[in-house]
């Protein structure tokens, strides 16, 4: 009788193994299953990333030629009305990827240091756009940051100085959509041609088509 019973209980917990071996396989490959679509939607993102990424980068590096002509022809106009042009440069760091221009009292920063991450574009329609962004803020972006330890203390300067932002696509024949902030972020469209060039003058008009009030509470500049 106990020979039996042990032989019951043998086989007894040899079919609770079986079930949860069955069990545990079903578990593995729902895991496997779900993770790899995890796996493929943050690859595509990983990719759009990527290719946004030389689409900014190739575009920042016109706009510093632009700005570069920009500056020289504003040294022009100002010099042939005999205004000194010493405050009227252009500057850039190593890598690229901060460039600041003075004209004279107005200090104009652009920046790619906002691109740390995959980051997608709102669209309402839900066809989200990930891009690159360059971000033209008001002041010299060296001072601006002076004491920022992380990412987030950054885009939070960035943001409150922000005057607007490019996006530009992973796609080369894709528009890039220009924000600007005073303007309640209406957008406009650019192809990858003409984006730096336009982006380059459409802020400086901003800025240097406005001016600065004699501080009064919150009043401190103003745009035409």
């Amino acid at each position: 009788m106990i020979g039996k019973n042990r032989t019951g209980y043998k086989l007894l917990n040899n079919y609770e193994s079986f079930d949860n071996s069955e069990t545990a396989s079903r578990k593995s490959a729902l895991i496997q299953e779900r993770v790899g679509l995890v796996s493929t939607h943050m690859y595509k993102q990983f990719l759009d990333y990527q290719h946004a990424t030389v689409n900014t980068n190739e575009i920042f590096i016109r706009m510093i030629d632009n700005l570069q002509e920009v500056a020289e022809i504003l040294k022009e106009a100002f010099s042939s009305r005999g205004v000194t042009t010493q405050n009227i440069y252009v500057d850039f760091d190593q890598q690229k990827s901060v460039v600041i221009m003075n004209i004279l009292w107005h200090k104009i920063s652009f920046t790619t240091r906002c691109n740390f991450q995959p980051q997608a574009l709102y669209r309402e329609n839900g066809n989200h756009m990930f891009s690159g962004r360059i971000m033209a803020i008001r002041g010299n972006y060296n001072e601006l940051m002076t004491g920022v330890k992380d990412h987030d203390e950054e885009m939070v300067r960035l943001l409150d100085n922000e005057v607007a932002s490019l996006f530009i696509p992973a796609e080369s024949s894709q528009n890039c959509v220009l924000k600007i902030k005073h303007l309640s972020n209406r957008e406009l469209y650019l192809n990858q041609v003409d984006a730096p060039r336009e982006f380059v003058l459409k802020v400086t008009e901003t800025i240097c088509g406005g001016g600065f009030y004699h501080e009064e509470g919150s009043r401190k500049s103003f745009n035409i």
